[in-house]
């Protein structure tokens, strides 16, 4: 799914009306339409319903449902806010609809005291102001959006919460932000949806078809993507009859110190779990014992120093090389790592200790071979970018040091974020926050390090294993829940995760 921002997504509604061919007053009515259906599925005619309506098409598509919703027996109230000037286009035919209907109340809300008394049962529409602003909401508006907000009403909001942006918003005020537990976003999510910060603002969010225009959308370029099955269906490598474990790569892991050889042995298994023919984890000398156990599939490389990383075997054997886990940062594994990245001639997979050495070395980034993937978590990716004062902000930096680098760069989070070297960026849909366990992070390296060795180009790896990684977790939550996740049930699930995928 192609992700646009808010002016694109306001050309592709005029694009469809032009070209479907449809009306502006008929395209709102098929999009209030599809948030009604949702309204009725998901709440009964025992609430009563209270619209809050500003004067563009958010407001307009209030009016629309108010109306609607009212012809299914619901009380409903409409509270238009006062801008002092007239309703025009089709959120005026909705008003003047409504007022035909006889069956809402209307009231013009001209200062915050004219804020209806309310029950616990109640529950509030926003559909006060939509995506298209530039600035923070002040003055009355600003109010309404604070005594809302007081409210412990269930809140859904029509589209965008009322004063939430739909990219950036470092500069506006959180207070004037609407804090809705549903959102209704039409056809596509708003990118601002995806930001940490941002859920306490959009709640939970659902995506309503509206049918804009499939030409329209294929023309407008975005170099935004929301990951879909089928985006990682048909990056998967098909497998012949005929392969065997020499003709399906050879992975190289380095990773484990002394205290931390629990993340080698994760991220081996992932490795393995993700397909790969070979592999061989190159640990410290005392843990070549707990790898040999833990991991009897798994061939061995033993360093010279018995606990940290101080050189690896000849690359030659090697499709894809994974290090970092566990790895440590000791002055060796440092020299170790700088020799590597000037060795390697295929694709590496760089994770935490790995990342948090090139951000004391940062003249090294040049040294990264063509392929590579970088896989930080918000403080490591910080460390080697700086501080940024948004989520947005941190996409930009992160598409930006992609393209620098020749890289792919997986921002690890909620919706973990790809940047390609081409300019790209993919955000996950898969995952949940049961996945916030120790270990999560080393099981996407092995799985990433897997696909890449069996020869998927480093992008097509980085999207598949992130979009595996999060649905195996699914998996493992739906069956043990989020509270008791582990990073072994994930690597667990990856087998159901990959017959879901194919079937």
């Amino acid at each position: 799914m192609k992700l646009f921002t808010t002016k694109q997504i306001a050309d592709l509604d005029k694009y469809t009306i032009d070209n479907e061919p449809i009306t502006d007053i008929d395209l709102m009515e098929r999009a209030s339409m599809q948030m009604t259906n949702w309204m009725i599925q998901n709440f009964s005619t025992e609430h009563r319903l209270l619209f809050f309506a500003g004067p563009g098409n958010n407001g307009g598509d209030a009016l629309a449902m108010a109306r609607q919703l009212a012809d299914f027996n619901y009380q409903c109230e409409v509270y238009l806010l006062d801008f002092g000037k007239d309703l025009k286009g089709a959120p005026q035919i909705n008003r003047n609809r409504l007022k035909e209907q006889n069956k809402v109340t209307l009231t013009t809300l001209k200062s915050i005291n004219d804020f209806p008394q309310l029950t616990e049962n109640d529950i509030l529409v926003d559909g006060l102001l939509g995506s298209g602003l530039s600035r923070a909401l002040e003055g009355l508006a600003g109010d309404l959006v604070k005594k809302i907000n007081q409210q412990l009403n269930v809140v859904v909001s029509v589209d965008i919460p009322s004063g939430l942006m739909g990219e950036a918003n470092e500069d506006n005020i959180e207070d004037h932000i609407i804090r809705a537990d549903f959102t209704l976003t039409l056809q596509f999510p708003k990118i601002s949806f995806l930001f940490a910060e941002n859920e306490q603002f959009v709640g939970q969010w659902e995506v309503l078809p509206i049918s804009l225009h499939p030409d329209g959308i294929l023309k407008t370029q975005s170099p935004y993507f929301f990951l879909e099955p089928y985006d990682v269906i048909q990056r998967l490598p098909l497998r012949s009859k005929f392969e065997h474990k020499g003709s399906l790569g050879h992975a190289l892991l380095i990773a484990g110190s002394y205290g931390k050889m629990g993340a080698a042995v994760l991220a081996s298994n992932a490795c393995l779990r993700a397909g790969v023919g070979l592999l061989t984890t190159h640990v410290p000398h005392m843990g070549y014992s707990i790898i040999q156990t833990a991991v009897p599939e798994a061939m061995v490389s033993i360093d010279q120093h018995d606990s940290m990383f101080t050189s690896f075997p000849n690359l030659e054997p090697f499709s894809a090389i994974g290090v970092g886990p566990g790895l440590g940062q000791k002055q060796n594994s440092q020299r170790a790592l700088c020799d590597l990245l000037e060795q390697s001639a295929v694709p590496l997979v760089l994770d935490a200790d790995a990342l948090n050495i090139l951000s004391g070395n940062k003249n090294w980034l040049e040294k990264l071979p063509d392929g590579c993937i970088l896989t930080p978590h918000p403080g490591e990716f910080r460390r080697l970018v700086g501080e940024t004062q948004s989520s947005f902000e941190a996409i930009k930096q992160q598409m930006a040091f992609a393209v620098q680098y020749r890289c792919t760069v997986v921002l690890k989070g909620a919706c973990t974020s790809i940047a390609t070297p081409e300019g790209e960026l993919f955000w996950n849909s898969t995952g949940n926050p049961g996945m916030a366990t120790a270990g999560s992070g080393d099981a996407l390296t092995g799985i990433i390090l897997g696909l890449l060795a069996l020869g998927m180009p480093s992008v097509d790896a980085a999207i598949a294993g992130v979009y595996m990684h999060g649905m195996a977790g699914d998996i493992a939550s739906n069956a043990l829940s989020e509270f008791a996740l582990t990073a072994g049930d994930i690597i667990n699930n990856l087998g159901k995760a990959f017959l879901k995928i194919t079937s």
